[in-house]
């Protein structure tokens, strides 16, 4: 039982770079026994659904993540119905580590739309966050919910990627190399995924 552990979510459509430096990020500068990774189903903010089924994003993260020997691949979010909400999975995790240290790693692209996750306060309750800084975004907490939130700002050399540009240059026939780990870029390869 982890004293200690992150939790980085997403829907990993696909992971890259970016995702694995704000794990190693967290695990290096708070001390954290371990990072899960927790692939969303149907993430609440994303208005479309992944690209990708299921079996190849979970795939893909336990390649992305598998050189991390404190890095967890975990399924929970990938089979729940309905929408994956933070809160809910905070819940669980708070049950089952009721003595744990638990911070939630976001993106400062995240950090902006934090007042619109799902019981935000609640989720406060139930960790505390970290945010890698990237480019140039504010790593300011947002004024409505600053009372509720504890933050702590990892630093890491940036990444500049992001899953969006990824899949654009692979529906394009591109072969990607810069930006994801060498196994996940494999993977996509060698079964034909984000081709149009």
């Amino acid at each position: 039982m982890p004293a200690s552990f992150g939790i980085l979510g997403g829907t990993f459509d696909p992971p890259h770079l970016g995702h694995v430096a704000a794990a190693e990020a967290a695990w290096r500068q708070l001390g954290l026994e371990q990072v899960w990774v927790i692939p969303a189903g149907l993430a609440p903010l994303r208005e479309a659904s992944p690209v990708i089924p299921v079996e190849h994003r979970l795939a893909l993260c336990k390649l992305a993540f598998a050189a991390l020997p404190w890095a967890v691949v975990d399924t929970r979010e990938l089979y729940r119905p309905g929408r994956s909400w933070s809160v809910d999975t905070a819940r669980e995790l708070a049950a089952e580590f009721p003595q744990a240290r638990r911070v939630w790693i976001l993106g400062a692209d995240q950090l902006a739309r934090l007042p619109q996750w799902r019981e935000v306060e609640a989720l406060g309750r139930l960790v505390e966050f970290a945010v890698l800084a990237r480019d140039g975004l504010s790593v300011e907490v947002p004024e409505s919910i600053k009372h509720c939130v504890r933050l702590t700002v990892l630093r890491a050399p940036e990444v500049k990627v992001s899953s969006t540009d990824l899949r654009a240059a692979l529906r394009r026939g591109e072969l990607i190399r810069n930006g994801l780990p060498s196994e996940v870029g494999r993977y996509i390869d060698e079964h034909h995924l984000y081709r149009l």
